[in-house]
């Protein structure tokens, strides 16, 4: 599993990302801490490789891990504890193949928040992440921030009230996979972002919010 480490400036935060798995970044406060949170959440991770149909592959390479490439972050990174600077290594093209590989776990990204959504309590546990907010206002934040924060840097400008509807959301999501792809075909970024670092940032803040729901669902 190739991971990329971003270094916070202080440093109090270290983030470990694996690149070809979008979805699946951890921060420690070293980078030895760093790399061992991020191998606590393969098991985690590996119901998103399996919606994507990818699972054998994701189990053969989760074994092991190989830091590719260390990356000087911001006081953002510091701050959140979320990947701010992309890599070198996310700046080289992305062969069409590998481009629809990333956005179908995306979309299963999309589709675990989803469900989690559904199967967790209405009434979570109380918790210092997200200030303590109902799961209603966990989902109203997570389909929110997506067009105003992130899919803005490819034109995706999904309002906030047509995205926290059923069909809206749908609708976002499939502008979102076609913008992105179209930026591909035409080799262009997503302003100062390459694109599967564009992915990569997606699909963490989803998924990083399910997990959260799950650990603060007071049934689980």
């Amino acid at each position: 599993m190739r991971v990329i480490l971003e270094i916070g400036r202080a440093p109090r935060r270290i983030v470990a990302g694996a690149m070809d798995w979008p979805g699946l970044d951890r921060w420690g406060k070293s980078e030895p801490a760093a790399v061992a949170v991020l191998r606590t959440y393969v098991d985690r991770y590996a119901p998103v490789a399996r919606r994507a149909g990818l699972d054998a592959g994701f189990a053969k390479e989760a074994g092991t891990v190989e830091v590719v490439e260390r990356v000087a972050g911001s006081t953002s990174t510091d701050f959140w504890g979320v990947a701010h600077v992309p890599s070198q290594i996310e700046h080289e093209p992305l062969s069409t193949d590998e481009l629809e590989r990333r956005l179908v776990l995306l979309a299963a990204c999309w589709a675990y928040f989803d469900d989690t959504v559904e199967r967790v309590s209405g009434e979570l546990r109380p918790g210092a992440r997200s200030a303590g907010r109902t799961r209603e206002q966990i989902v109203r934040h997570v389909y929110a921030t997506e067009p105003e924060q992130l899919t803005r840097k490819i034109e995706v400008r999904t309002p906030r009230e047509a995205v926290l509807t059923p069909d809206g959301l749908d609708l976002h999501r499939r502008r979102t996979l076609d913008a992105i792809r179209e930026y591909h075909r035409e080799g262009r970024q997503a302003r100062a972002w390459p694109l599967p670092f564009l992915i990569r940032r997606i699909a963490h803040h989803v998924v990083d919010h399910a997990w959260e729901l799950e650990d603060r669902d007071p049934t689980q």
